[in-house]
């Protein structure tokens, strides 16, 4: 008889699967309990329009905050990872090269023409360009730390509202 056949085998089978069943279903119990208990555990009430709005530090701030960074430092920090890790990738090859021969000399030119494809788009696309920020077209009045007081302050000042 074939080994993984017959009765014995599909025993043997089962026996490897069941620790994976085992935790799926585990898994699924914790899934389970965790929903079920937050439903239980969770406060009922509705959040009242104070715990609603943004919360900064209690204090009204006296200036506007600072820009948000622009895409481009993010965009420079894409470029470090991919060179990282045709580092982490290229120093491997380098140990085995005499072994892989003209095959991973083929694999690795491959590999550095897709990272430097990826290169030249980044930069296509500005990544290094460290000029003035572009503004985004606004479609929203813009949001200051008055419209927020004023707002917040409309809105308690109207009958029925819970602070």
């Amino acid at each position: 008889m074939c080994p993984g056949k017959g009765s014995h085998g599909r025993n043997a089978l089962v026996d490897q699967y069941l620790p994976i069943l085992i935790l799926a279903l585990l898994g699924f119990l914790f899934t389970g309990f965790s929903l079920l208990s937050s439903q239980i555990l969770a406060p009922k009430k509705k959040p009242s329009v104070a715990k609603l709005s943004p919360y900064e530090c209690g204090i009204v701030p006296s200036r506007e905050p600072p820009q948000r960074f622009p895409v481009r430092f993010y965009l420079v920090s894409m470029i470090f990872i991919i060179f990282d890790i045709e580092i982490v990738f290229l120093y491997p090859w380098a140990v085995v090269f005499k072994q892989i021969e003209a095959f991973g000399l083929i694999e690795v030119i491959v590999f550095a023409a897709v990272v430097f494809v990826s290169f030249l788009y980044l930069i296509s696309n500005g990544a290094l360009t460290w000029g003035p920020p572009k503004t985004l077209q606004s479609g929203m009045p813009s949001r200051t730390s008055e419209s927020t007081i004023s707002r917040i302050s409309a809105q308690r000042s109207q009958p029925g509202q819970a602070a």
